[in-house]
């Protein structure tokens, strides 16, 4: 039944923009990647340089210091939705690398059920179909190091194709910029996302749109509009990892995510928007980790009229060996904010390792 719903669902996000181009928009693309910087809330702008800094800011890639791939699942939504990452990244020579990253976020065996009831009125369990709805992102990472001594760059070229069975599809492109800069052990980052506001064109298949507005009485059977673009978007940085003599280390990082419109964030105004967050890693040896942070911070509204202050607290672990880390996040510890439980395992392996 709660796939049956979806189709409802679809319907809704198809027909919300009949009257304007709609400015929200590739939202799968903001989940996150990566068990270990989930487990730090996402504070990583400014710390990441490894094959997963392509999504976190692609200026990290020159970290590298051999190939690197990457895999991440995660499931949401009760497991209806399955979230699905793989990366690459490797150096071209000292002072450049590039890497490529894909991402799906679907939803499989959806029923549609707008043809179970024929012209004569009978009920027909045989015209009940399956479809998929997916959103997939391919992103193209380039990194280089400036001049200046520490700063280094990066820039995304990302690919966004989505599709809703075969009721419609879209094509998007938009590109990414991110900056770092290392000195004394202390590490600043700057991620500007979407920066040329990543454009979405939808092609929509009249008879089969028609054919599911028509299933819900009293839809609009207008087709929605075919535009949607994505705000840009910045993230803003600084980490210092701390080493004790006990071979211990002590990684605290905090982000500052910026949206230029006015939201529910802890910092809002019309002209910004301001999102915080905290993290911290505590590794031993270079092989355990444990982590925490604390991010999503949102003016909640109550029932009352007035507004608390909601947060989602991720914890996770992490275990390396010979160049293969696996590490595991538990996002949203607790019943602080609305975000669903999701259990995130990912793995990342250096291909150093079977030379």
């Amino acid at each position: 039944m709660r796939k049956i719903s979806l189709l409802l669902l679809l319907l809704t996000a198809l027909s919300a923009s009949a009257q304007a181009v709609r400015k929200y928009s590739n939202e799968f693309m903001n989940i996150g990647v990566d068990a270990a910087a989930l487990g730090m809330s996402n504070a990583v702008v400014a710390s990441t340089g490894d094959v997963n800094s392509g999504y976190w800011n692609p200026a990290g890639i020159l970290k590298l210091e051999d190939k690197q791939v990457a895999l991440m699942h995660a499931s949401y939504f009760a497991n209806i939705a399955q979230y699905d990452y793989a990366a690459f990244a490797m150096p071209i020579d000292s002072e450049s690398a590039w890497g490529v990253s894909l991402i799906r976020f679907g939803v499989d065996d959806i029923l549609n059920t707008t043809q179970l009831i024929d012209d004569q009125g009978n009920i027909d369990y045989n015209r009940i179909s399956l479809f998929s709805t997916a959103d997939y992102g391919a992103t193209f990472s380039y990194a280089r190091r400036l001049k200046i001594e520490g700063f280094q760059y990066g820039v995304n070229a990302k690919v966004i194709r989505r599709i809703i069975g075969k009721f419609a599809n879209s094509w998007g492109f938009g590109l990414d910029v991110g900056l770092q800069f290392d000195r004394n052990d202390w590490h600043f980052g700057l991620m500007l996302r979407d920066i040329t506001t990543t454009y979405n064109i939808w092609n929509i298949d009249e008879e089969e749109y028609a054919q599911i507005a028509g299933a819900v009485e009293g839809q609009n059977q207008e087709l929605p509009e075919s535009s949607e673009i994505t705000l840009p978007k910045a993230q803003l940085g600084v980490s210092k990892k701390f080493e004790f003599h006990n071979e211990m280390t002590l990684l605290a990082a905090t982000n500052l995510n910026m949206r230029f419109e006015q939201t529910n964030d802890l910092i809002s105004s019309s002209f910004v928007s301001i999102d915080p967050a905290i993290g911290f890693e505590w590794g031993y040896i270079d092989m355990v980790f444990v982590r925490a942070g604390l991010g999503n911070f949102q003016n909640v509204e109550q029932i009352d009229g007035t507004k608390k202050v909601g947060f989602q607290p991720n914890v996770g672990l992490g275990f390396k060996y010979k160049g293969i880390q696996v590490d595991y996040a538990l996002t949203d510890l607790g019943d602080q904010s609305a975000a669903l439980y999701s259990n995130i395992f990912s793995l990342k392996v250096d291909l150093g390792i079977f030379r």
